[in-house]
């Protein structure tokens, strides 16, 4: 099945697909950046199914092994976590005054914040991202999926379940995985909280508390899956070093007090950040962390 969706307003395809691929998951997703493709399982009512989206400046196409009936959730799933339906208009209208986000919302109008579709899964990564490279994360994520996850469909690894990495040996979780016994033993409490009904949605002040209360969790977690599970658009990381660099190098209070002049939309403040602070010197080429 192939279907289309449109965005609300335009895409600035290269930080998107950019950012798509700097993050896969060895075995569970297949990067195509120059191809402005990628490829991974998506969860709907009756399953996982392979899906590949390819991005175009004014939305994207969805190619999946899913069945018809399945389009409905399919949708939803892509328009929330490539953020589709904001219009970008608004931002660019509330930073233009800026000095700091103006000239960056001008040069990349199109940026949008990209979510996760998965939300243990974001979750899990969030954790083995801490105080770490992104691609060492992504290594990191690429060992537990092939030690704990399942065959899935289109040869894509199932990344693994709260309940099986709620159950592993510790020794053997942390071995399997290369990581710390603390950064072992923070998987699992996220696991286990995910196994206890713990849900990546609703009420952000509510679900920030709930993720504080996990050992191993700080502010940076929390705050990161705020921009990138809940969808929430005015969350910010403060304490995120790469967002700190573009800013000047604030401390943590200072950069938190700055961005108060960015709500509602503190979200697209640090995506874009983000995106300066690591872009490479060639032209559109972007990540964001």
């Amino acid at each position: 099945m192939e279907f289309s969706l449109a965005a609300n307003g335009s895409i600035d395809v290269v930080p998107m697909v950019s950012l798509l691929a700097n993050h896969f998951i060895p075995g569970c997703e297949i990067p195509d950046a120059p191809g402005l493709s990628h490829t991974r399982l998506l969860t709907t009512p009756t399953g996982q199914y392979a899906a590949t989206v390819t991005v175009n400046p004014s939305g994207v196409t969805v190619t999946t092994t899913a069945p018809a009936s399945q389009l409905p959730a399919l949708t939803a799933t892509v328009r929330r976590w490539l953020d589709l339906d904001t219009d970008l208009d608004q931002v660019a209208r509330a930073f233009d005054p800026d000095p700091l986000l103006g000239p960056l919302v001008r040069r990349r109008p199109g940026l949008r914040a990209v979510g996760y579709p998965e939300p243990f899964e974001a979750a899990i990564m969030t954790v083995l991202g801490q105080q770490v490279s992104v691609a060492a994360a992504g290594t990191f994520g690429g060992r537990l999926a092939a030690a704990y996850g399942t065959p899935g469909d289109a040869g894509l690894t199932t990344f693994p379940t709260p309940w099986i990495l709620a159950a592993a040996p510790a020794e053997d979780l942390r071995g399997a995985v290369g990581v710390t016994r603390t950064r072992g033993a923070t998987v699992q409490h996220v696991a286990r909280a995910f196994c206890d009904g713990l849900a990546l949605h609703g009420d952000p002040v509510a679900v920030r508390k709930a993720l504080l209360a996990i050992p191993g969790i700080g502010p940076w977690s929390a705050d990161y899956l705020a921009v990138r599970v809940l969808g929430d658009r005015d969350a910010f990381t403060p304490g995120d070093l790469v967002l700190r660099r573009a800013m000047g190098n604030p401390s943590i209070s200072d950069a938190d007090a700055a961005s108060q002049q960015w709500r509602p939309y503190r979200a697209y403040a640090l995506f874009h950040l983000w995106t300066e602070a690591t872009t490479t010197g060639q032209k559109s080429a972007a990540t964001a962390r």
